[in-house]
């Protein structure tokens, strides 16, 4: 269907003018053609002659009292023939000058035969009066339409001028109609929806193949088999997607421009934010919060994931992807446009690795992505290779790639995530560039620590230990130099880029501030670990 004009959708069909009090008093009865009752009337037309068709154009009523019409069977069925062919919507006939109690059967049997509505007044009726009244209820109808249209009109654009995200322009669309709507891809993939208050598992559930049996067929179409209204969602030449509003039967024209306003606003808010984040980013970012809130219908939000074409029925794995920065360059690189740009590399890595992954900008230092994993081992070639695309398109910006442990269903879809998170902010520490990606076991006594590092008792231990050696950059280094080598004087003199009499000059002031000695194995481990607390809490 592609919509009409609203002059032609607000008209009342049969059924409604046959209600109208100056017919009822009519006494009106349908003989023929019932099916075609909720056609529209756009017109009454008094008509006495046999070769009226010629006259019309569609959509008239026809009135007459059959006392021009032909006697021959023949004659009267070309005579509604004619009238079903040029898109009369019904025929009225007056019993009382030519027929008495009934219309000959001709009349009846070819009505049926084209579904054209055949009905009979049984008291006289002043036509004039019915077209009267018809023609006032055509332009009351219009003038309510006209009236809800510009309503709705105000709405979106108001809506589309406040720069609001596809979730509010959904609900308000809901609002006013009533229906669930979901945005889609091009692909099938549900990027928002409102349920109207229905169940959204039920709403969402196989929506990829559903979709795809419903083919678009123009700009704004109504499929009548499935009861969906589908207009497409972009600017001409740049397409990306569709709005499907889901009816049970034909939709209204009101429902028609709601959904036409609501794409135009999408299709703006696209273009508005294309340079800040994708609508796919803010889609995927918005589903990956809520299960790290952890506190939304799981069934739903595994739904949700299945519409994004990310199932939920297998190994499940998080990952976190951090730019690698120093403090003072982090103002510079690790801003929204980085992990922006980042996001799209990730869920472009993905992609190619063959792995159905949500991927978004979850706070303002990491992206994480849940990924569908393959069963093994082609899940860590997966993986190894979504991580070396990912290094590749970030280019010059050093990153970290954690990924978490698998899970087996929708409820460990959290802990995964969490757990890659804490690897990749623990893994910033490990100065290993050999790795494609990190697991909790790479980050061994730095995770521990990492989680531990809000720790009061933590923090008052590396305090302890490091005790004046603190506020002393340069006998850290050589402390951290000397824990690295594990206890090796010659390795860590090399690796901090002193002669060994320089280097063992700057071990002995160490021992004589903190009183131990570094020879002591105990004394070593609990020294490092120090440090590597002492780090986390002030990274360099």
């Amino acid at each position: 269907m592609t919509p009409s004009s609203p002059d032609v959708l607000a008209l009342p069909t049969v059924a409604e003018v046959l209600d109208l009090p100056v017919l009822r008093r009519g006494k009106p009865r349908v003989v023929a053609g019932a099916a075609g009752l909720d056609g529209r009337v756009r017109w009454v037309h008094v008509a006495e002659i046999a070769d009226i068709a010629a006259l019309l154009s569609g959509g008239e009523l026809v009135l007459t009292t059959g006392i021009a019409l032909p006697e021959a069977p023949e004659q009267l069925a070309r005579y509604v023939g004619e009238l079903a062919s040029v898109g009369a919507c019904g025929l009225v006939v007056e019993l009382v000058r030519r027929w008495r109690d009934r219309v000959p059967p001709a009349l009846v049997d070819a009505a049926h035969r084209h579904d054209l509505p055949l009905v009979t007044l049984a008291e006289e009726t002043r036509f004039v009066h019915v077209t009267e009244a018809v023609a006032a209820r055509i332009r009351d109808a219009q003038l309510a339409e006209l009236r809800a249209t510009h309503a709705i009109h105000e709405t979106f654009t108001a809506l589309t001028t406040s720069g609001a995200e596809p979730a509010e322009v959904l609900r308000e669309a809901t609002r006013i109609c009533g229906r669930p709507l979901v945005l889609e891809t091009w692909g099938h993939q549900v990027l928002a929806y409102d349920s109207a208050g229905r169940d959204p598992v039920a709403l969402l559930a196989d929506w990829s193949e559903r979709s795809r049996a419903v083919v678009q067929s123009g700009r704004t179409c109504f499929d009548p088999d499935r009861g969906w209204l589908t207009t497409v969602v972009g600017a001409r030449g740049d397409d990306w997607g569709r709005l499907v509003m889901l009816a049970s039967d034909r939709p209204p024209h009101r429902h028609v421009v709601v959904a036409e306003r609501a794409a135009s606003a999408l299709a703006v808010n696209r273009l508005v934010t294309r340079d800040r984040e994708s609508l796919e980013r803010q889609t995927h970012r918005t589903l990956l919060t809520d299960l790290l809130a952890g506190d939304g219908d799981i069934a739903e939000l595994a739904v949700r994931a299945g519409g994004l074409g990310v199932p939920f029925d297998g190994p499940l794995a998080g990952i976190a992807v951090r730019p690698r920065t120093t403090t003072a360059a982090a103002p510079a690189l690790e801003t929204q446009q980085v992990l922006r740009d980042l996001a799209e590399a990730t869920a472009l890595a993905a992609r190619r690795a063959d792995l159905p992954a949500l991927v978004g900008v979850v706070d303002d230092v990491t992206v994480q992505a849940l990924v569908a994993l393959p069963e093994q081992p082609e899940a860590d070639s997966a993986l190894t290779r979504l991580a070396a695309d990912v290094r590749r398109s970030a280019q010059a910006l050093p990153v970290v790639i954690a990924v978490g442990s698998a899970v087996t269903s929708p409820s460990g879809a959290r802990r995964t995530l969490t757990e890659a998170a804490q690897v990749g902010e623990a893994a910033l520490h490990v100065e290993d560039g050999t790795r494609d990606f990190h697991r909790l076991d790479d980050v061994r006594l730095r995770g521990l620590l990492h989680l531990l590092r809000d720790d009061g008792r933590l923090t008052a231990f590396a305090e302890r230990e490091l005790g004046p050696l603190r506020d002393n950059e340069r006998l850290l280094d050589a402390l951290r130099a000397y824990c690295r080598c594990g206890g090796n004087k010659s390795a860590a003199a090399a690796a901090a880029h002193l002669s060994r009499t320089a280097y063992y000059a700057q071990l002995a002031r160490i021992e004589e501030l903190l009183g131990t000695s570094l020879d002591a194995p105990e004394s070593l481990v609990s020294l490092h670990v120090a440090l590597l607390a002492w780090d986390m809490r002030t990274p360099r």
